[in-house]
């Protein structure tokens, strides 16, 4: 298996690659025109990426059958287009949440303690106590949570060290769980804004979270709160937080935005970046060490599990659901042409199958199909089948239920 690898990728993930016996072309610097090139010339099986946008003519310009994004939001990576070309897309989900809400902190204490204005007065040859002896603190504080996957449960974690009490929301937070967690659950984010000193965000970005903080959501948080981002700067109405950052004090921690440079190095011309009331870097929270050796870990699976199952760990474009209508099940004895027969029968019906799969019984005597179709087969059909081929022992027609 060829794999291409277009952004910076750790040693230890190239040389799980080399043992997993794939062949690989490190290009960390490869980008927009020049990848395409790349894929056109490499021919890869398997494109590795980090934040590198991933585009259709991308995929015209070879046959990639494996786009692994090396971290957790794939949001840089055109999946509709994937999807129509059969291209499996996967991620390294987890892996990086500790490194994430470690600068979710950070941004957190700098805030508090104008870390960051601190040291560039004292670069600049003056003291200034006076001014810099003044902060909240955190104790006691109320920390608010939008969405509390693997990252916002870090960020409780540490929140508990610091004396914080923790209100959240997210869709899938339940009562149970918020008590299993010692949190108190809100029933929405307006309801995490209006209650909390601080709100952090730890929300995927999907066509449904696009903006989903906007001109409400700040204008419920409490004037001179801090907001903290380090999740992706889509889910923000920036121009809603701008807004509240010149009207109401608010304070913001941002490693995301919503217009980043696609380069690891360029110019950076927002004008977020100016306000004084910015801490900001330059999308860096899962660029740690320990996170990088981990996600490279888990790509290496990913690419291994592939090449040597046919599987993927962790794809993210298969559909959940399908137009299938109906389902056939196939008990047959395990001979060679049976299924051949039942497919033959369903093309013949002009019918669309949307998913299959073969169990086979301890000893390969036996077998049962499980075959997802598009719409049910007219019983002449099935009859027909059952007495043309000896070796099926049981045909059964479900109906799938919406």
């Amino acid at each position: 298996m060829k794999v291409l690898i277009a952004d910076k990728f750790e040693q230890s993930g190239r040389d799980g690659l080399d043992a997993a016996g794939c062949d690989y072309s490190y290009q960390p610097d490869v980008k927009d025109d020049a990848l395409t090139e790349a894929i056109r010339g490499y021919e890869p099986d398997a494109l590795v990426v980090r934040s590198t946008r991933v585009t259709e003519p991308m995929m015209d310009a070879g046959m990639l059958k494996l786009i692994v994004r090396a971290g957790a939001g794939y949001n840089t990576i055109d999946v509709a287009a994937a999807s129509r070309r059969g291209i499996y897309v996967s991620n390294c989900p987890g892996k990086n949440s500790i490194a994430v809400a470690e600068l979710a902190f950070a941004l957190i204490l700098a805030l508090d303690r104008r870390i960051a204005d601190n040291v560039i007065t004292l670069r600049q040859g003056q003291w200034n106590k006076k001014e810099f002896s003044k902060a909240r603190g955190l104790y006691g504080r109320t920390l608010g949570l939008v969405g509390t996957g693997q990252i916002g449960q870090e960020m409780i974690m540490r929140a508990r060290a610091f004396g914080m009490p923790v209100i959240a929301w997210s869709r899938s937070l339940t009562p149970e769980r918020a008590e299993e967690l010692g949190i108190e659950r809100a029933d929405s984010p307006l309801d995490v804004a209006r209650a909390s000193g601080i709100v952090s965000v730890h929300v995927a970005l999907k066509p449904e979270t696009r903006t989903f903080l906007g001109a409400d959501f700040f204008n419920a948080m409490r004037a001179g709160a801090y907001f903290i981002n380090t999740s992706r700067g889509e889910v923000v109405d920036q121009a809603a937080l701008l807004h509240a950052m010149r009207e109401r004090g608010i304070r913001a921690g941002l490693d995301v935005y919503a217009n980043e440079p696609t380069s690891a190095t360029g110019e950076f011309t927002d004008e977020i970046a100016r306000e004084p009331n910015l801490y900001g870097t330059h999308h860096i929270g899962a660029s740690t060490d320990q996170a990088q050796e981990a996600i490279a870990a888990e790509t290496v699976r990913i690419i291994r599990t592939f090449k040597e199952t046919g599987k993927v760990p962790n794809v993210v474009n298969l559909a959940a659901r399908t137009p299938a209508t109906h389902l056939l099940v196939v008990r047959h004895r395990d001979r060679p042409g049976v299924l051949a027969s039942v497919l033959g029968a369903i093309r013949a019906a002009e019918i669309n199958v949307q998913e299959m799969e073969n169990i086979i019984f301890e000893g390969a005597e036996a077998a049962v199909a499980r075959i997802n179709l598009e719409a049910a087969p007219s019983r002449d059909t099935l009859e027909r089948l059952r007495a043309e081929n000896a070796d099926i022992i049981e045909l059964d027609l479900l109906e799938l239920r919406s």
